[in-house]
């Protein structure tokens, strides 16, 4: 009788690790906000990923080995979506990564993830930012030389992000993406389309006072 052949077992890799997105519901704005500029600024390039949230794993054959970085970008990946992101798969390097801080999360932040994303995932830029300012620094970044980070330093009170091409700080209250070349803060789809409708609006009240001016004319005549 010949021994039975048994499969080597699967290794699963969970797409949800059972946490929260972000700890309130200013954190998660930050993070989706962050992610929709981004995306949006990056749209017309190719090989240009925006990813948050989810799970990222960079040892194959242990999905102990994973992270869940808040925002990220990376190049050299399509922007086709992903579930988990697995770096023997896809880039293994990132270029950015943004954490939502918090007390009980800025000295994981800090200490543990800071020394993973400069030490294995070799993250080009790593920005930490806390929406309500309780910790200290609430906003600071990260660049990665020769192998270690060093501090990214303010500049009209923005952190120029090289990876990027667009600087960060604060506008409104809370973390916004800058473009300096055009001198705006890029907007969020929300005030996108806010602005929309305002113009919408206006063109109405011109269509309509054009009418009315015109009627009167005719009306003189």
């Amino acid at each position: 009788m010949h021994p039975r052949l048994r499969s080597a077992p699967t290794v699963v890799y969970p797409e949800s690790d059972g946490q929260p997105m972000a700890e309130t519901p200013r954190h998660q704005q930050v993070m989706i906000d962050c992610m929709d500029i981004l995306r949006r600024h990056f749209r017309k390039v190719p090989e240009v990923y925006i990813g948050g949230n989810m799970l990222l794993y960079y040892e194959e054959g242990n999905p102990r080995k994973s992270v869940s970085p808040d925002v990220f970008m990376v190049r050299g990946v399509s922007k086709k979506e992903l579930r988990v992101y697995k770096t023997w798969e896809q880039h293994p390097t990132l270029d950015f990564v943004l954490e939502v801080a918090s007390p009980s999360t800025v000295r994981k932040d800090l200490g543990e993830k800071k020394e993973l994303y400069a030490n294995v995932l070799k993250v080009r830029e790593y920005y930490i930012y806390d929406p309500y300012h309780e910790v200290e620094p609430s906003f600071i970044g990260f660049r990665l030389v020769g192998g270690m980070y060093e501090e990214i330093g303010f500049v009209e009170g923005r952190l120029p992000s090289e990876t990027l091409g667009l600087e960060l700080g604060e506008h409104e209250d809370t973390l916004r993406l800058y473009d300096a070349l055009n001198g705006t803060w890029l907007p969020t789809s929300d005030e996108r389309a806010d602005a929309a409708e305002t113009r919408a609006a206006a063109a109405e009240t011109e269509l309509a006072e054009l009418r009315a001016t015109l009627e009167r004319l005719q009306t003189s005549e």
